[in-house]
């Protein structure tokens, strides 16, 4: 193992089951979540952009960081959300993560974390 490798950034995947269908709904909601976690990572918000898919439908929306981005997809008839989270710098996309667990409450989850880069 190289001990002089250092990520340029880290990449959580995250698939977030079972949660509450009207958490799923709501554009301004779901932006104002991930604006919250962006923040409690310690990243910087550049831009935003959600967009509903109709009554009673899922989201997509990303925030765009200066340390890089995080997005979500909602499918509220399955009760699923898939959460993208990309860092570098000293933001702490765990943190992030944390922040969006609490707000939508999945009854299950799978997380994969990337290191991306090597500087």
């Amino acid at each position: 193992m190289n001990r002089d490798f250092r990520p340029a950034g880290q990449h959580l995947l995250a698939d977030l089951q079972g949660i509450e269908p009207a958490l799923l709904r709501d554009p301004d909601q779901i932006n104002a979540m991930l604006r919250e976690a962006a923040l409690a990572a310690g990243a910087r918000i550049l831009h935003g952009h959600f967009h509903t898919f109709g009554e009673g439908m899922g989201v997509t929306g990303v925030l765009l960081l200066a340390e890089s981005h995080i997005s979500i997809h909602t499918w509220p008839e399955s009760r699923f959300a898939a959460v993208d989270i990309f860092m570098c710098g000293l933001a702490q996309p765990e943190r992030a993560l944390h922040v969006i667990h609490q707000a939508l409450q999945p009854l299950a989850r799978n997380v994969r974390i990337v290191e991306r880069g090597q500087l």
